[in-house]
């Protein structure tokens, strides 16, 4: 596995993603949070007479009907694959949740669950921990696979589904451990689609799905599901101004994770292409509007300057700030590529060389 240096997850805010205008918090759990809640003072229990009903019940409520809405008989043939994950280390103790891949032991979690972490256990339904092993982690994605010895356990793997053809509205499914309440399910929709938001390693992490399925610290790492028990995306951050949630959730496409599994399964450190710019959206028309360039970086040898508009990369169109990002993703380090730009009222397009993603995003 890939050394790092020790960054602080427990409690950590994952800060600054553009599209959204409070602050993204990883859902990892640590001792300063709470496990209570208050509800809202105004908040009361409505009886049916409370609520203005006849006091006589009516004829249907002896045996309810099931609802659409039910997912009880998916909880039970999912949440066996459904583990707590508690971790501790040099910053104290942590938990979060995450899931089972197959019958090899493998199982998928967060990377800021077991950044920095000494000892990692795991918690099914039934039994006492397990310990677990990190064997790859992928901060660029927020990605972490553990591996358990699975002899003598019957485990049960989730099944994994694909993100790209998710629509809004659509139900979501989330079960994990908020507040360390292990096996917590909770329902709700794709409330949004192609969503960024910041990496641990302040990179950005491009195609998130938005769901308003309560999700809270400890559920991190745990799967989004759909209404077949399908995973399409794995819990990572909450947009929140008080650390719990507020109906606006984020979860890794699963369709992410699946393209970099076997490189996790192999411990072996994830490379990617680089540019080395910061970019936002332009205010009138399209491109990126370059805000920044790495000094010394590959854009800045390839000739970028703030101010460009990027409007085409490996002629692939350049529509915003997140286009850039999802250009570069599918390119190589070290692999030279046309930039289209627009500087002043001149285009012109530029060769850049693409460096190697460093471990950190490096600011302009």
């Amino acid at each position: 596995m890939p050394t790092r240096s020790s960054r602080s997850h427990f409690l950590a805010g994952l800060l600054g993603a553009l599209v959204i205008a409070l602050p993204l918090t990883g859902l990892a759990i640590g001792g300063a949070f709470s496990s209570s809640s208050n509800a809202p003072s105004g908040a009361a229990a409505v009886s049916p007479s409370a609520a203005g009903s006849s006091s006589k019940a009516p004829a249907a409520a002896a045996a309810p009907a099931r609802s659409a809405t039910d997912v009880s008989a998916l909880y039970e043939r999912v949440s066996p694959g459904v583990v707590s994950v508690v971790v501790s280390g040099a910053q104290g103790s942590g938990s979060g949740s995450g899931f089972v891949i197959d019958r090899e032991g493998h199982i998928l979690t967060n990377d800021h669950v077991v950044d920095g972490a000494q000892t990692v256990r795991v918690r099914f339904e039934e039994g006492a921990p397990v310990a677990a092993r990190v064997v790859g982690v992928d901060p660029s994605t927020d990605l972490a696979l553990l591996k358990i010895d699975p002899a003598g356990r019957e485990l049960r793997p989730l099944a994994l589904g694909s993100s790209s053809a998710l629509k809004v509205g659509q139900p979501a499914i989330a079960i994990g451990s908020p507040f360390r309440l292990e096996g917590t399910l909770t329902t709700g929709v794709i409330s949004a689609l192609e969503r960024s938001i910041n990496a641990p390693n302040d990179f950005s992490i491009d195609g998130v799905v938005q769901t308003d399925a309560a999700i809270n610290p400890g559920n991190s790492g745990g799967p989004l599901l759909d209404a077949s028990g399908r995973v399409v995306g794995i819990n990572a951050q909450i947009a929140t101004s008080t650390q719990a949630n507020s109906g606006v959730g984020f979860a890794i496409p699963i369709d992410t994770a699946k393209q970099i599994l076997p490189q996790l399964k192999s411990g072996k450190e994830i490379k990617r292409a680089y540019l080395g710019v910061e970019s936002g959206d332009a205010e009138t028309g399209t491109g990126a509007v370059v805000g920044a360039v790495v000094p010394g970086g590959p854009a800045a040898a390839g000739g970028l300057r703030p101010g460009d508009r990027i409007v085409s990369i490996a002629g692939r169109a350049v529509a915003g700030s997140s286009d850039v990002s999802a250009a570069i993703t599918g390119l190589r380090p070290g692999q030279e590529v046309k930039v289209g730009v627009r500087r002043g009222g001149d285009e012109r397009t530029l060769t850049v060389k693409l460096g190697t993603r460093p471990a950190q995003a490096q600011p302009g």
